[in-house]
């Protein structure tokens, strides 16, 4: 019995001739395929906002007291010492971060890497 006959085509396409030879695509890139010696500055996370109530009670002591710093100054201090010390927390959380990174960084941070450690665009 004959072998069944098969029109050209199938042969090339069983072979897997019809793939160009089976070459890899041709990547054009746009851009160079290097890093760039900065990144985007992006929105770090916004923090809560702190003294919201001591600063309405300041400004409303202020109102009722033609805004009167003397009148007021209980208030005024109070208002500073909850401003000093939610900055100390931010700080201390701060240097927390710095000193044991969870994830990723930011982008100032990676700003500031990229400033000591650029791209090398000569070959020596």
């Amino acid at each position: 019995m004959a072998a069944p006959v098969y029109p050209a085509w199938v042969s090339r396409w069983v072979s897997g001739q019809w793939r160009q030879k089976k070459r890899p695509p041709v990547i054009r890139p746009t851009r160079p395929l290097v890093l760039a010696n900065k990144v985007a500055n992006r929105r770090e996370q916004a923090g809560e906002a702190t003294c919201i109530t001591e600063m309405s009670v300041m400004m409303a002591c202020w109102k009722q007291n033609d805004f009167s710093n003397a009148a007021c100054a209980e208030e005024i201090r109070t208002f500073y010492d909850c401003v000093a010390k939610a900055e100390k927390e931010r700080r201390e959380k701060a240097e927390e971060e710095t000193l044991e990174p969870r994830g990723n960084l930011t982008s100032s941070k990676v700003n500031r890497l990229l400033r000591r450690f650029p791209n090398i665009t000569r070959y020596v």
